[in-house]
């Protein structure tokens, strides 16, 4: 499969990540609260008036069963502020490697569901996080990220991304 690669305009034979700017609850802000927050490549700060939300960004993989590749999606996961500080704080350091717990904070196409608790496995000396759901939740997504989707579905969802 082809493409033509946003950030370079070159042809790609590789699949691209299905990636996401923002959180999904940053979407939903009003232009009030947006003014109020803070939104980075990375980082994401949700100012609300009775609370204060922390978003980072990361790598999630799907498996695809009949396809040397994987589906990676960018997406953003809510942590708690002490370890979105820590984080931050870090951000620089190629030497920082960390595990948090956090909550996957995209709707992704093609799945409904509320909420999917994760791991977030910070290694800056490798890029963004890795971002994997908890096995044990029973979820269709998380089903299918371990036990994984046809390359079909995989070409399905990015073709839908890129509006072929």
């Amino acid at each position: 499969m082809k493409y033509i690669c946003e950030c370079c305009g070159e042809e790609k034979e590789e699949w691209p990540a299905i990636a996401y700017n923002s959180p999904s609850p940053y979407m939903d802000l009003s232009k009030e609260e947006e003014k109020k927050s803070e939104l980075s490549p990375d980082l994401c700060i949700i100012r609300y008036e009775d609370e204060t939300c922390y978003f980072i960004r990361g790598v999630l993989i799907q498996n695809v069963i009949d396809s040397c590749q994987n589906l990676e999606y960018g997406v953003w996961v809510s942590l708690s502020e002490k370890s979105f500080n820590e984080y931050a704080e870090n951000y620089d350091n190629k030497d920082f490697t960390a595990v948090y717990f956090g909550w996957l904070s995209n709707y992704l196409p093609e799945y409904d569901y509320d909420s999917i608790p994760t791991n977030v496995e910070v290694d800056n000396s490798l890029g963004r996080p890795l971002i994997l759901p908890h096995s044990s939740h029973d979820d269709r997504f998380v089903k299918d990220c371990y036990g994984g989707i046809s390359k079909e579905e995989a070409e399905k969802r990015i073709n839908t991304v890129l509006n072929r």
